[in-house]
């Protein structure tokens, strides 16, 4: 795909954020799309969200759990970027109405990291030793391709279906918790959900962050020390909507709350 088409794609979804109107889905338009191509579609947008003021603070992994493969129909993970206007602390109310088109949320284990990953090459054992601790989180993942009619290029070109996270109040060690083992209970206003476990996400959250250091190294790409890593989620998306609240529990970890307006 020529630089102009990219461009032109990665303008338009953001202009499909900032307007919350979303576009019909890039490869439904006659292009070849590469997944290569969609990820240049993805660096377009961020350079038009950082032109705006954004500033990267870490990145997010997507689509690793069967539930969320089955649920899209997309079948191998994805990662996008963080920026600093997309966070929000446990319990804060977060601006779904203003700010997403059709939000849905899910629970995982966010990364701290304490040194740079950089691929290829990056083990299991690289990664804990680059972790500074873990937190629970949510993930609030969004679409501006329309009705969720996604394949994996699109996805991709989206920056990966984010939108907003929420991080916990609570960090341990990853070295002090069995991440393959530990448990995930997601309530919805009030009621369980869902569940889950580390082991949902590639088999290991932590496999999750060595997948995402060695495919960035091939584009030349690094995760950096103080960056917030999002491994993926252990449970399936759940649909919110202003009024809705959630809470995550994670054995060993903790939890996060949010309350959507």
């Amino acid at each position: 795909m020529d630089k102009q088409k990219i461009q032109q794609f990665g303008d338009e979804l953001y202009e499909a954020m900032v307007k919350r109107e979303a576009v019909s889905p890039l490869t439904s338009r006659g292009e070849d799309i590469s997944i290569e191509d969609a990820y240049h579609i993805s660096l377009r947008m961020l350079e038009r969200r950082q032109q705006a003021g954004a500033r990267v603070i870490g990145k997010k992994i997507g689509v690793t759990s069967k539930a969320v493969m089955n649920m899209l129909n997309v079948h191998q993970p994805d990662f996008g970027y963080l920026t600093d206007d997309m966070v929000f602390n446990s319990g804060e109310a977060v601006p779904i109405s203003d700010r997403l088109i059709a939000p849905r949320a899910e629970g995982e284990i966010a990364f701290i990291l304490k040194k740079d990953l950089t691929g290829p090459g990056i083990t299991n054992a690289d990664v804990l030793a680059a972790t500074e601790c873990v937190m629970p989180c949510f993930e609030i993942v969004d679409s501006r391709i329309q009705d969720w009619k996604i394949a994996i290029q699109d996805t991709i070109s989206d920056n990966a279906s984010c939108g907003l996270f929420v991080l916990g109040d609570n960090a341990v060690s990853p070295r002090d918790i069995d991440l393959v083992t530990c448990g995930m209970v997601v309530e919805k206003n009030g009621s369980i959900i869902s569940t889950g476990a580390g082991a949902a996400a590639l088999s290991s959250p932590v496999n999750c962050v060595a997948w995402l250091a060695n495919t960035l190294g091939e584009f030349g790409i690094s995760l950096k020390a103080g960056e917030v890593i999002l491994s993926g989620s252990l449970v399936p998306l759940e649909p919110v909507k202003a009024g809705d609240t959630m809470r995550v529990d994670i054995g060993g970890i903790g939890s996060a709350s949010v309350r959507f307006v």
